[in-house]
């Protein structure tokens, strides 16, 4: 058992008891999740950040690689009440710091009253308050990584066939992965769609030779203003192409048609979080893990739904253009199954868009 420090930008420095050694620093978060620890840790939305578990106990059903995210833990380091041995000798596997034994009902309360804060973690075998302050200080010189999206996104492109037994839809889906959860692309080639995974970084000469039938801006980390590639994307192709979006990707959408976003105080990282269809009246649970929101849709977009807890957009849509997103991941991993149906709404813009297609061109 090794000595363990969380210094937080409020001053305070934590002790608490190591599981993984290490030495990092990042801004600390908390999900209110509790369950869904393996999807939570391979999110590439984690990424830079440390990632504090509310719930007390995390690791009560064991560690399977068919529920994660992505190939790696995204989180520079895990925070909880108590790991199971079996995530620490994963955390151990993956080389991210992790630390329990500690009151994450305080951190937690610190986060909701102060916002997201920064923190230096120092772990292991002789390590002092100091070394996890001067990680702090660290963190504290660094500016938002701009160019994260390097850090999370595919290197070259990646193409996904439908699954054996799915829909013959013929869609072809220009995937731009700014940082997609795999459950997103699972969720649109289980209905019969063709995926296309491309960089975030990707060039509209390679979105025009593929030709899709639709344009969809995954979720990711950080700041939206940090992807400007896929933001010139949807800028060019919306209007000609049905373009869609989850989480950054809405983020993304809303700044390519004249809207703003903002950084929020503590964001929205959790399993359910009640959103309102402002039209049907209809609330339904939904899981997020977002920092930042979009402030003004702009004069192209509609807001269809929003938080019930803040009045935050949670979905935008546009029918002349073509344009559906959602703030929260309806792919529901980890999570309520709700919003499943948003997957099979992006498929029918493909059925509208030819349709319209077909009359303008008689």
């Amino acid at each position: 058992m090794s000595d363990a420090y969380v210094a937080l930008e409020d001053g305070r420095v934590v002790e608490a008891r190591g599981r993984v050694p290490g030495r990092t620093r990042g801004e600390l978060v908390f999900t209110t999740a509790y369950t869904g620890y393996e999807e939570s840790l391979t999110d590439p939305s984690y990424e830079e950040q440390v990632l504090t578990f509310s719930y007390p106990l995390i690791g009560n059903y064991g560690v399977r690689d068919e529920r994660f995210e992505s190939d790696r833990v995204h989180p520079r380091a895990a925070v909880a009440r108590e790991f199971t041995d079996e995530v620490v000798e994963w955390l151990a596997d993956e080389g991210v710091p992790a630390v329990d034994h500690l009151d994450t009902r305080d951190l937690v309360t610190a986060i909701r009253e102060g916002g997201a804060m920064k923190c230096g973690i120092a772990v292991g075998e002789g390590v002092t308050p100091e070394d996890a302050k001067a990680e702090l200080a660290e963190c504290k010189g660094m500016s938002e990584h701009m160019d994260i999206g390097a850090q999370v996104s595919v290197d070259a492109s990646e193409t996904y066939e439908p699954d054996a037994d799915a829909p013959d839809v013929d869609a072809e889906v220009a995937l731009i992965d700014c940082g997609a959860k795999g459950s997103i692309r699972s969720s649109l080639t289980e209905r019969g769609a063709t995926v296309h995974v491309l960089p975030y970084d990707t060039t509209s000469e390679t979105v025009a030779d593929l030709d899709p039938d639709v344009l969809f801006v995954s979720n990711g980390p950080g700041d939206p203003a940090n992807f400007g590639a896929a933001q010139a994307l949807v800028e060019e192709f919306v209007g000609e192409v049905p373009v869609a979006g989850i989480c950054l990707g809405q983020q993304v959408v809303a700044r390519a048609l004249g809207g703003t976003t903002e950084k929020m105080d503590f964001g929205h990282r959790g399993v359910n979080q009640p959103v309102r269809d402002l039209d049907s009246g209809k609330v339904v649970m939904t899981t997020q893990n977002h920092g930042y929101t979009v402030g003004d849709p702009g004069p192209e977009l509609d807001v269809t739904q929003v938080n019930v807890n803040d009045d935050t957009a949670e979905g935008l849509e546009s029918d002349e253009l073509g344009v559906l997103t959602r703030q929260y991941h309806p792919e529901a991993n980890p999570g309520p199954h709700d919003s499943l149906g948003f997957f099979d709404d992006v498929l029918e813009l493909v059925e509208t868009d030819r349709a319209r297609k077909l009359a303008a061109s008689d």
